[in-house]
């Protein structure tokens, strides 16, 4: 098959903790991806499957430009595990240890951090609420919602509740309600947290668009962002999600986030 070849779209499936994506290099070719194509490959049952698919473009900002779209179709500004499974793709093709991506968030950094581990910088967070973005001005440290969470933005809007037990918390039933909450114009992803340990954290996801899923980058520092601001943690935090580890950094330059990715085959979609 030619790269060129319109019938067919090769695409990569990729993962960081069991959070999962089909990427698709349209470097150098025509863009094929489209609402109608993200919504046909997300099917578990009838396409691929993944949480999240992102598109590899050209541009002459970065060594690489990136466009993420949930499983329903609709865009998401960030995607932390993507971008780090991405890095981690073009680092090994190159032999760079470091690059630069750009996303709606911004350009990002990225680079190998040594065993195996990718690292990427996700930008400062956003507090303030136009930023998250919010419905109206409030305190974001606090919300007005039952359980008071903290609003925080990584590119992406996110409601962090801290509770005692993670575990015990009915993520399908709460995080499909919290998602469309009025405060959230533009939906929210919802993270329930628990303190386990000094700077150690057991976090559970509902990602807007998606669903639940066992980990998501994003989540991850707007979790460790938010624990760091309520005096919960230090800004180095270890988080424990349902798929495996992350190490969250927030540092003067940004939220740094690092783990391992996976690269785990590599298919063709049939396009007619």
């Amino acid at each position: 098959m030619a790269a060129d070849d319109s019938s067919f779209l090769p695409f990569m499936k990729m993962h960081g903790l069991g959070n999962d994506f089909v990427v698709v290099d349209e470097r150098g070719i025509t863009p094929r991806v489209d609402k109608a194509v993200a919504v046909a490959i997300a099917d578990r049952h009838r396409g691929v499957g993944f949480d999240q698919l992102a598109v590899m473009s050209e541009t002459p900002d970065a060594d690489v430009r990136l466009v993420f779209w949930n499983s329903d179709g609709s865009q998401a500004g960030a995607c932390g595990n993507a971008t780090r499974c991405i890095a981690r793709h073009v680092m090994d093709q190159t032999g760079a240890a470091a690059l630069t991506l750009k996303t709606e968030r911004g350009i990002l950094q990225a680079k190998d951090a040594g065993n195996g581990l990718t690292s990427v910088n996700m930008g400062q967070p956003q507090l303030d609420w136009q930023h998250v973005p919010l419905a109206h001005a409030m305190d974001t440290l606090e919300l007005p919602i039952k359980g008071a969470p903290t609003a925080t933005g990584m590119g992406n809007p996110h409601c962090t509740f801290f509770v005692y037990d993670a575990e015990a918390i009915d993520l399908a039933t709460k995080g499909a309600e919290l998602e469309h909450h009025p405060l959230y114009p533009e939906r929210t992803n919802v993270q329930f947290a628990s303190l386990i340990g000094p700077n150690h954290l057991r976090m559970r996801v509902w990602e807007r668009g998606v669903g639940i899923t066992l980990a998501s980058g994003s989540s991850s520092c707007a979790t460790a962002v938010a624990a760091a601001r309520r005096g919960l943690t230090d800004r180095d935090v270890t988080i424990d999600l349902d798929g495996g580890t992350l190490q969250i950094s927030w540092r003067d330059d940004g939220v740094w986030m690092t783990g391992p990715t996976a690269h785990v085959f590599d298919g063709q979609w049939r396009l007619s």
